[in-house]
């Protein structure tokens, strides 16, 4: 999409390291296009855009573009980085054991290294973002969409109580269920409705609650549909982990972290300290610290330190850790045991 913006705006196709190297086509320790990878997918170099670094910059927009944004067509562009690159960078998770977790509508746990890191698993990945910065990590696809789906489903009815209220639905069904236990008197979630990335891989995952009893009503559903997003995510955490080093801090963006809850549940699963910046759009102030730094503005990309603004700590609870440690093994049980049925 990137690639394509940029040739009509410069009549070049250009792509920066960091999405080539999630292509499976770019070999990320000399940054060229991997011939083998062309060779199994039928293609060759010539069918492909100019791999550049992040930090490239482009003139000469082309004059009727010029004229319609109001611009100088000197004006320097910054090819710039993926979105998950970029975030780390925007929410300061860039040194070792900072860990960005992210969770809108998928969800995502990344932490910067100074040189690419192979997870002989094949469980995670690396990302290129510069020569020196380094993106290792996992993507899930079922994020905040597994929250949606329930609510559309389960609890349309509570949209109207939510309008009357002048609440936010989604608010509405959290707040409920912030009034259960951790643990959801042991009713699990496996969240794979839409298949599953990170880390097994597994286009078939399907998802599953587990454990119901009389016991249970919606909004224990509910809270453990939070509670199976963020298990999921600390699967990916522990593989990363195992390949980068220890986690000691994690910072919290995306649509998820406007939830005192489900952010609290993501400090307790994890047992470490979460930490939110002023701005949930972490991908974009990224952005705008890469290009700051290009155009000499501060002089390194770790001044953005100074620049992220943390609003909000959250400290793990012994206690609710103790209840998700003890599910937790049966949530990775599950998924084992039932994976040959989907």
């Amino acid at each position: 999409m990137k690639e394509y913006v940029f040739y009509k705006l410069f009549g070049k196709y250009y792509i920066d390291y960091s999405i080539a190297s999630a292509t499976g086509l770019c070999n990320i320790y000399d940054m060229k296009w991997n011939k083998q990878s062309l060779d199994v997918v039928g293609i060759n170099e010539e069918r492909l855009s100019s791999l550049v670094p992040a930090t490239y910059i482009v003139k000469n927009l082309k004059s009727e573009y010029a004229y319609y944004m109001n611009i100088d067509s000197k004006t320097p562009f910054v090819i710039g980085a993926s979105d998950g690159c970029l975030s780390n960078l925007g929410v300061n998770a860039i040194k070792p054991g900072n860990a960005a977790v992210t969770i809108g509508t998928s969800g995502t746990i990344r932490i910067m290294s100074d040189k690419p890191k192979c997870d002989e698993k094949e469980r995670v990945f690396s990302y290129v973002l510069t020569e020196n910065h380094y993106v290792v990590g996992g993507a899930v696809n079922n994020g905040g969409v597994a929250l949606r789906w329930f609510i559309d489903n389960f609890a349309s009815g509570k949209v109207e109580m939510a309008k009357k209220l002048s609440i936010d639905i989604y608010d509405y069904v959290i707040e409920k269920a912030s009034e259960v236990p951790a643990g959801s008197l042991e009713l699990l979630f496996l969240p794979y409705i839409l298949g599953e990335r990170a880390p097994y891989w597994n286009a078939n995952a399907k998802g599953a609650f587990f454990g119901i009893n009389i016991n249970h009503k919606r909004e224990h559903f509910i809270r453990a549909v939070l509670e199976g997003i963020i298990f999921w995510v600390y699967n990916v955490g522990k593989a990363l982990e195992e390949t980068t080093g220890k986690i000691n801090t994690i910072y919290a963006t995306g649509g998820f972290a406007r939830s005192d809850l489900w952010v609290q549940i993501l400090a307790d699963v994890f047992d470490k300290k979460v930490l939110i910046a002023d701005s949930h759009e972490s991908s974009s102030f990224g952005a705008y610290i890469l290009a700051l730094y290009l155009l000499g503005i501060i002089n390194k990309m770790d001044d953005a330190l100074k620049m992220v603004s943390l609003t909000k700590e959250y400290k793990p609870s012994d206690t609710n850790h103790k209840v998700y440690e003890d599910m937790f093994k049966v949530f990775q049980c599950l998924y084992e045991s039932i994976k040959q049925y989907f």
